[in-house]
């Protein structure tokens, strides 16, 4: 399992990239770029394989996602990851209709690309969102360990408290998976809005009562250690090391 990294520090000293791409000649090619760009890769050849690959190594830092594909679609894989975790992705497509691309980076993606690229380029904003990102503690194997009392496997949308497994909501995951993208950052309500429901008028309400959800499963009604800490006013601070409750 791996721990998560209160001061800011990278978990895995190799940045972990997974490459959603039907066409074969073209995954290899990227594969092969990143991989001798100093990157750990692992593509897949469908939406399907990409979101096994997740069950089976944990989230990647950065999803390289092609939109049109056969089956699920990238914006269909990305749906479904964005259900549970706020993965962040770069869309790669052949299509450069403005509505296509504007509604993909809206509602899904941090960047995109449009085919034929050149490689150098897929791989200068690969690492300019990586420093955007800043912290990558969130990228690590299935089961990411907070401390000795709470592990999280996002994919599967569980946690482990006490040894005890306890479900987890789409929304408690991704609201989890959020906080564990900015550890110890005060977070505020509207940002934490526009993360979990991109494009749709939610109420702080709303959140609030995920927030409270989240708390009682991962915390306990008598809980010795607070994870989810209340800024007022503002929103909230998630710490990994947990506050003794009081």
């Amino acid at each position: 399992m791996t721990a998560w990294n209160s001061a800011n520090q990278p978990i895995l000293q190799t940045k972990r990239l997974l490459v959603v791409e039907d066409e074969g000649e073209m995954r290899q090619l990227i594969r092969r770029k990143l991989t001798n760009a100093g990157f750990d890769v692992l593509a897949a050849a469908s939406g399907a394989e990409g979101l096994a690959l997740i069950a089976q190594h944990g989230l990647p830092h950065v999803a390289i996602v092609d939109i049109n594909m056969p089956g699920m679609n990238g914006l269909e894989f990305c749906e479904r990851v964005q259900q549970f975790a706020d993965l962040p992705v770069i869309m790669v497509t052949a299509v450069s209709e403005s509505v296509t691309t504007v509604a993909a980076i809206e509602r899904y993606a941090e960047d995109y690309i449009v085919k034929p690229f050149n490689l150098d380029e897929l791989v200068a904003r690969i690492h300019r969102l990586l420093r955007r990102i800043n912290d990558f503690s969130y990228a690590g194997g299935p089961w990411i360990a907070v401390n000795d009392r709470l592990t999280v496997n996002f994919s599967r949308q569980s946690a482990l408290v006490d040894g005890v497994n306890v479900e987890l909501t789409p929304i408690e995951t991704k609201l989890l998976h959020i906080f564990s993208r900015y550890i110890d950052r005060v977070l505020t309500s509207e940002f934490l809005l526009g993360r979990i429901w991109p494009g749709q008028e939610i109420f702080e309400d709303t959140l609030r009562v995920h927030v409270h959800r989240l708390r009682q499963k991962i915390e306990g009604s008598a809980a010795h250690e607070k994870y989810i800490l209340t800024e007022r006013g503002i929103g909230y601070r998630f710490i990994s090391s947990g506050k003794e409750g009081t």
